[in-house]
């Protein structure tokens, strides 16, 4: 996996402002992974996704991330750094996939990991019912339950074989839900954050869209060059010119 050049950041910047981030996150990982399919990228699990996203956000903007987080307690702002290497829950696995198993009493279940498209269907039909779209979310991933050796559909499991199952999803697949533990220097309070990678992820390459958009500009004005040439240069480049015609 490679870094995303200049052109690339405002192509997908572009593209991605007027896309949900489930789907801001795929175009971020059609640029990145070339070679794979847009189905391909879609059925990756939401941890799996995560772990590439993580990694070409290292490779694009480095390995340090600057955190910011409000204290819930006393209001403190906190600025706090994190390493991606950190931020690996689990070894990453590529772009395999796989199915997995569950008995709970009588009940024997076969699901595979929930993807991009299996979250995007549970918001899209109850975005404001959260138990609801787990409900759904879940049903979407199982392939085949199995009650007292009678097959049954997954609509007729109780909501405590559900609850299990949706812990059974969550350790299989680690990564997809990455809790931070954060201390306030102030009050001492201690609390979790849920770090989502995408929306990091995006808010960064927005500023960084918005500032090379301001680099063309500058420079194109000055020197009448196209804004592809203006983003083949290198960063350091653009800056040396960029010194040059500032006043």
């Amino acid at each position: 996996m490679r870094s995303l050049s200049a052109s690339q950041m405002l192509q997908i910047w572009e593209i991605g402002q007027t896309q949900h981030p489930l789907e801001r996150a795929l175009t971020l990982l059609a640029y990145a992974l070339p070679e794979q399919s847009a189905d391909a990228l879609a059925k990756l699990s939401l941890g799996q996704r995560d772990t590439q996203l993580l990694t070409l956000r290292s490779h694009t903007f480095g390995p340090t991330m600057n955190g910011f987080a409000v204290c819930p307690q006393c209001g403190e702002q906190l600025e706090f750094a994190l390493n991606v290497t950190d931020l690996y829950v689990a070894e990453p696995d590529g772009l395999a996939t796989s199915d997995h198993e569950l008995s709970v009493d009588d009940y024997r279940l076969r699901f595979r990991l929930p993807d991009s498209r299996d979250l995007a269907a549970a918001i899209a039909a109850s975005s404001s019912d959260l138990g609801t779209a787990r409900q759904i979310l879940a049903q979407c991933c199982i392939q085949q339950v199995h009650h007292q050796d009678a097959l049954i559909a997954a609509a007729a499991l109780p909501a405590d074989v559900l609850t299990q199952l949706a812990q059974r999803m969550a350790d299989c697949d680690p990564q997809a839900e990455l809790w931070l533990d954060l201390t306030c220097p102030a009050c001492q309070h201690g609390w979790q954050v849920l770090f989502d990678i995408v929306s990091f992820f995006w808010a960064e390459l927005t500023a960084q869209a918005k500032r090379l958009l301001q680099e063309v500009h500058a420079l194109a004005r000055s020197y009448g060059w196209r804004e592809a040439d203006i983003l083949a240069m290198s960063a350091q480049r653009r800056q040396m010119y960029l010194d040059l015609v500032a006043p």
